[in-house]
């Protein structure tokens, strides 16, 4: 599937009247595995990204370089439209700019730029903020690094946990003024914030929490939430199942007591398409 066709798919998504839950991917089989069990989009993280390629905690350490190359592997050979946490554009509004140039031609659909201050300068021990001034001008350059219009692009902010309401409405307000095509909430926590910004805005919301106060899919799609974040439970979910398979064939368990490699046999055909492989060797050897 053309990359264009997937930015128009979530687009859709975006359009439509439902709240759509992202299944969280890291890497191709995850990709190919939430699009065989169904999901409309697939979400890739930041801090996911961080673990996977790296093996390092959420602190900006990741390069953009390294981001972007994952999220290609993601992209490519599947149709599951990729919406990624692009963090803080990876430096100033400029690298914004190449941030969404770069992203773009990995093939996602859609991205989010986020207004929190990153890297953590020294000294600074709790999450801040930039300017709303700040914030405007990298909305405008990530805007300005997309050459194809479907590409979506999102304002992202934490206020809600990290201000007021008072400011996530107001960085919501310019971040629409400034021409994104949606929101995303990381924090929002009450039905009270989710009004607040629902009244003050008019283009989709997206958000990366969510709180038992708010989690009801009717409810989310009342008030215009057209994607929300479940977390990353498959991720961490195969690490405790690798960790648990190794722990256990390290301590002596034969692989036979296990149910052995066969029993994995057809599912891994299937996701790394062993039988079109087999008609190219058919056709092309």
């Amino acid at each position: 599937m053309l990359d264009r066709d997937k930015r128009e798919l979530f687009r859709n998504v975006l359009q439509g009247e439902e709240c759509i839950f992202p299944g969280s991917v890291y890497d191709a089989v995850s990709a190919r595995l939430a699009t065989e069990v169904g999901f409309e989009i697939g979400m890739f993280a930041g801090s996911i990204g961080s673990s996977v390629v790296l093996g390092a905690p959420d602190y900006i350490v990741l390069t953009l370089t390294e981001f972007a190359e994952q999220a290609r592997r993601i992209c490519r050979n599947t149709s599951l439209p990729l919406l990624v946490d692009a963090d803080h554009g990876y430096g100033n509004a400029l690298n914004v700019k190449r941030t969404v140039e770069e992203l773009e031609n990995a093939g996602v659909a859609a991205l989010t730029i986020e207004d929190t201050l990153l890297p953590r300068p020294y000294g600074m021990e709790k999450t801040t903020l930039i300017s709303i001034e700040e914030g405007v001008g990298k909305m405008r350059a990530a805007l300005k690094g997309r050459s194809d219009p479907s590409l979506v692009i999102a304002g992202r902010s934490s206020a809600f946990s990290v201000t007021s309401i008072e400011d996530a409405v107001e960085r919501a307000k310019q971040y629409e003024n400034a021409g994104v095509d949606a929101m995303f909430f990381a924090g929002l926590s009450t039905r009270q914030e989710l009004e607040a910004v629902r009244d003050a805005i008019s283009i989709p919301i997206m958000l990366g929490t969510l709180t038992k106060e708010i989690e009801d899919k009717d409810f989310l799609s009342s008030m215009g939430v057209k994607v929300a974040l479940q977390g990353h439970l498959p991720y961490m979910a195969g690490v405790k199942a690798v960790y648990e398979v190794m722990k256990a064939l390290r301590s002596g368990t034969k692989p036979s007591e296990l149910g052995g490699a066969s029993q994995y046999a057809d599912l891994i055909g299937r996701v790394t398409r062993e039988r079109e492989h087999d008609s190219w060797i058919d056709d092309y050897l």
